[in-house]
Formats: C-alpha cells, sequence, structure tokens
C-alpha cells in the first residue's frame, strides 16, 4: 500500500535531488537494464522457462481454439435462411390458380422473404428423380401430392417464437391443410452453441486464474533465488519501485512466451484437424471451414497473456518482496 512505501535513501535520494531530465533518463535506463536482464534470465534457464511457457500456453490455447471453432460454426448460420422454412400444403382440392393467389399474398407479408410454388405434378416429377422411390411411384395412377408452399422468413423472424406465430397464421387461411415447421434441430443446436459458449466462458475464467497463480508461483521463486540482491539494493538505497521492477519484466516475458506458444498450439491444432474437417464438410456438400486466428484475434491473445503474466508477477511482488528486509 501507498502507506508502506519505502522513502528513498541512499542513491535513490541521490536521484531524487537531480533535475528532472536526468531523473526521466535514469528511469528508462533501469526499465532497459531490467528489461534485458530478465530476458537474459530466462534465456539462460531454457527448459523451466519453456516448461512454464506451455503451461501458460495450454492454458491459453484450450478456450481460445474452442471460441474459434464456435465463430467458424456461426459460418453455417448461412445456411439456415433455407432450413429454417415453412412448409404449407395445401388441400387435395386446392388448385393451382389458389396456390398462385396465396403465394402473392404471402410476399406482402412483413415476416416473409420469399415463397416458392412446388406444384403437385412438379413434386412428382423430384421424387421421380429419387433412385429409390422412381419405380415405386410409376403404378400410381393419379398424383396424391398437393400443392406446396415453402415460405422463407426473414432473418430477424427466424426466432422459434416467431416462426411458430407466422405458422399459426398461415393455417388459418382457406386451402390450407397442414404447416410443417421443424423447429427441434434448430432448437437443438442453438442450444449446444450456447453451452459450449458458456463452457468456453467458464473455462477461459479458470484457466485464467491458473495462469496467474502459476506466474505469481514462478515469481515468487525468483524472488527467493535473488534474495540477497534484493537485500544489496535496498542497503544500498534502492526503493520498492526500483526493487520490483526486475520480476514485473520477468512476468511480462512469460506472459509474451506463453502467448506465443497459444498461437503456435492453436494454429498446430487446426492445421491438424482442417483435413478431417474439409473432407467432412465436402460429404455433407458444405462450405463449413475452420476459421484460422486473425490479426486481430492474435493481437488479442498475445494482449491477454502478457496482461495475466504482468497480473501473476504484480501479485507475487505485492506479497513477497515486503517480506525480504535486511537483517
Amino acid at each position: 500500500m501507498a502507506g508502506n512505501e519505502r522513502k528513498p535513501t541512499g542513491r535513490g535520494a541521490a536521484l531524487s535531488r537531480l533535475p528532472w531530465r536526468d531523473q526521466f533518463d535514469s528511469y528508462l535506463n533501469h526499465h532497459r537494464r531490467s528489461a534485458r536482464d530478465s530476458v537474459s534470465r530466462l534465456w539462460h534457464s531454457p527448459l523451466s522457462s519453456l516448461m512454464t511457457g506451455l503451461v501458460m500456453g495450454i492454458a491459453l490455447a484450450l478456450p481460445a481454439a474452442l471460441l474459434l471453432l464456435l465463430g467458424s460454426l456461426q459460418s453455417v448460420s448461412s445456411g439456415w435462411d433455407e432450413a429454417a422454412r415453412v412448409t404449407v400444403y395445401l388441400a387435395p382440392e386446392a388448385d393451382g390458380d389458389r396456390a398462385r393467389e396465396l403465394r402473392e399474398r404471402w410476399l406482402d407479408i412483413a415476416a416473409v422473404r420469399d415463397v416458392e410454388l412446388i406444384e403437385k405434378d412438379q413434386a412428382l416429377e423430384r421424387m421421380k428423380a429419387n433412385p429409390g422411390l422412381g419405380r415405386s411411384l410409376d403404378f400410381l395412377e393419379d398424383n396424391p401430392l398437393p400443392h406446396t408452399l415453402v415460405l422463407t422468413p426473414e432473418r430477424q423472424y427466424q426466432e422459434a417464437q416467431a416462426l411458430e406465430g407466422l405458422s399459426e397464421r398461415l393455417g388459418k387461411a382457406d386451402g390450407v391443410d397442414r404447416v410443417q415447421l421443424d423447429l427441434a434441430w434448430l432448437q437443438r443446436l442453438n442450444a449446444m452453441a450456447d453451452l459450449l459458449r458458456r463452457g468456453a466462458q467458464v473455462l477461459a475464467i479458470l484457466l485464467t486464474v491458473g495462469v496467474v497463480l502459476v506466474i505469481a508461483n514462478t515469481v515468487r521463486l525468483a524472488i527467493e533465488n535473488r534474495r540477497r540482491e534484493i537485500i544489496v539494493a535496498r542497503l544500498v538505497g534502492g526503493t520498492d519501485a526500483f526493487v520490483r521492477r526486475p520480476f514485473l519484466y520477468t512476468g511480462l516475458w512469460y506472459g509474451v512466451l506463453g502467448g506465443l506458444l497459444a498461437w503456435w498450439l492453436v494454429e498446430v491444432a487446426f492445421w491438424w484437424l482442417s483435413g478431417p474437417v474439409d473432407h467432412l464438410a465436402m460429404l455433407y456438400d458444405s462450405n463449413f471451414s475452420l476459421a484460422r486466428p486473425g490479426l486481430e484475434e492474435v493481437g488479442l491473445l498475445l494482449g491477454s497473456s502478457v496482461l495475466l503474466g504482468w497480473l501473476g508477477a504484480v501479485w507475487a511482488v505485492k506479497r513477497h518482496l515486503s517480506e525480504v528486509e535486511p537483517e
């Protein structure tokens, strides 16, 4: 806390009496030395640095990959316009003129984007084109199929409640036998996407806490290993800001390392999965593909990693640096 800050003594008090420009230059020089020294210490202990960075990278890559996967799934929504349609079957006695009249009337409804008329003969020809049904339909004397109207609603009316209201309105028209609206798949898909999104958020929160704890513990060990240096710095008048600055840079560099490793892990995972996913999409005649992280996503990932590394270092410094005092 501010009340417990050390007042500069010795060299720190001497610096405080220098002109502000010299103080600023000294401040910048110490920042540069602290940053270089922190990088050098990480470089000279590659195994422990890599292990800490991998822990951060894995913890950040998991929610990042899941959120990117959810973003890729949103591209499937381009086909929802056709899938979330309302199919209206007319009564057998309704003729083609009545079907065309209903089509023109329903095109004026604000909730309807398009209305496709499938006449009974056209529907029969489509069914005959099916290899499994073609021969069976040849034995029919009359066409048992009704005229059909397929309505595509506007995007803002594709929610379950709006579609149910539209279906009820269409079913009251003269000549309508049945209105079919299959919302079960859409509701299941929305529920699964919402569950995955919430799960990714919970996972991100838990792993964020884990990353902060890992960095805090790593910086705590660094403080213990450099206890003598800290005592000497304080004996010669080093302020609290002077003493804690190298450890804050340590947390920042761990954040950079963890963010880069997280980015690399996401890229490798998506590259590994892209082949099977593209093959599966081709089998379903879909344009679905995994969206690789762009500049915005990479920047957000690196920024979050650096911030978490700094927060972990701040926490460790506040908790443990005050315990290191000259005897």
